[in-house]
């Protein structure tokens, strides 16, 4: 099993959408929690779900928590 990955989520872009980076890799764009979910999920991460991303000391959010979408 793989150790601790480190998750940043960066702040929010002009269209609403979050880089998401695990392991230095960008994933992609999330505009939800869902999102994040899934980017984690394909990363490896299995069984996360939406109070994990909220609370979890894994993920640094920038620019605003995981209530944050809009610029």
């Amino acid at each position: 099993m793989p150790g601790p990955r480190p998750v940043i989520v960066y702040p929010p872009d002009e269209d609403g959408g979050r880089r998401v980076r695990v392991d230095g890799v960008i994933l992609g764009r999330a505009f939800n929690a869902r999102d994040i979910i899934e980017f984690l999920r394909r990363a490896g991460l299995e069984s996360w779900d939406q109070v994990d991303v909220a609370t979890s000391e894994l993920i640094e959010w920038r620019g605003g928590g995981p209530d944050v979408w809009h610029h």
